[in-house]
């Protein structure tokens, strides 16, 4: 039973509430999964008639589709590593490699950004002829293509960083082609061969956007710094309202995996508390942290009268 002694600090390491939160993980398999293979094929077919029928625009739009394979297959990845077992070299598991995964994610967007206006910049020097009617049926089945795999993350986009990225993606695809459709249909009735490029690079734009946010919150989360929807202020002033805690400090709150927060904290305690009440106390912060989506919380208490305290800081 955890207990404070009045010399001294005592230590609490507790994982209780362990959860990987809302997020059905057989599902996000599922889809994952089935997400994956459709875009895979669609690349192939949308990467050879558009090297076929030379058009910069499928060529992005299947850079585009290719960045959401690799995404969907790391993030598979990082699933399944999410759910090895700790161990004495790791004792988080390897939870980690979902923010690694969304990392890399973002991280291969940009460099399809780079390559495709690279292509589509290339192009307005040496504009080239564009058979636009095959272009915009090619489009046209990207459009379902990515719909149907969006939807299949529609459920849980908003449960975990991995999934939202997924479903952003896919659906910032749709759009994509939709465009690339009426680029296509312009460019059969118009001859407007510019427009490909034009396309290319607005591509590349609608990537950068939906990327943008995956990108700097992955980034934030590698670095350990507090996740997004997390209020640290907020966080302290509802554990100084817990009665029997006096002050709150050192604390910390960092992202075990897109879906699992921690948090470490000292919370000093009123003076000539029992066991039972300091074990009662706990039990409420530890609730009201799992309401700030805190699943992992390490307490340590100490008694208002330590040496050297100082019971006002938080």
């Amino acid at each position: 039973m955890p207990h404070t002694h009045a010399h001294g600090p005592a230590h609490d390491h507790s994982h209780a509430g362990h959860s990987h939160g809302p997020v059905t993980l057989t599902h996000v398999n599922r889809a994952l999964i089935v997400g994956a293979v459709l875009n895979t094929v669609y690349v192939v077919a949308e990467f050879s008639l558009g090297v076929y029928y030379n058009s910069v625009a499928l060529i992005a739009d299947a850079g585009h589709n290719l960045s959401d394979v690799a995404g969907l297959l790391l993030s598979l990845l990082a699933f399944r590593l999410a759910r090895v077992r700790t161990s004495t070299n790791f004792t988080y598991g390897f939870r980690k490699s979902t923010v690694l995964a969304s990392l890399g994610n973002a991280v291969i967007l940009l460099v399809t950004i780079g390559a495709i206006l690279w292509e589509s910049i290339g192009r307005f020097y040496r504009p080239e002829p564009v058979a636009g009617g095959p272009v915009a049926w090619v489009a046209g089945v990207g459009i379902v293509v990515n719909t149907v795999s969006a939807l299949l993350f529609f459920r849980d986009k908003d449960h975990d960083l991995n999934v939202r990225g997924a479903y952003l993606h896919l659906l910032a695809d749709a759009l994509v082609s939709a465009g690339v459709v009426v680029a296509g249909v312009l460019i059969s009735y118009t001859g407007w061969v510019w427009l490909d490029p034009v396309i290319g690079i607005i591509v590349a734009g609608v990537i950068l956007l939906s990327t943008w946010r995956l990108l700097t919150e992955s980034l934030r989360l590698s670095l350990d710094g507090v996740p997004a929807g997390i209020d640290l202020a907020e966080v302290v002033r509802d554990l100084q309202t817990v009665p029997g805690i006096n002050a709150v400090h050192h604390v910390h709150v960092w992202a075990m995996s897109t879906t699992e927060n921690a948090l470490t904290a000292h919370l000093v305690l009123e003076p000539d508390l029992s066991d039972m009440q300091i074990t009662t106390l706990k039990e409420e912060a530890r609730h009201r942290l799992l309401h700030q989506n805190i699943s992992h919380a390490t307490l340590e208490t100490e008694a208002i009268t330590s040496p050297g305290h100082d019971p006002i800081t938080c």
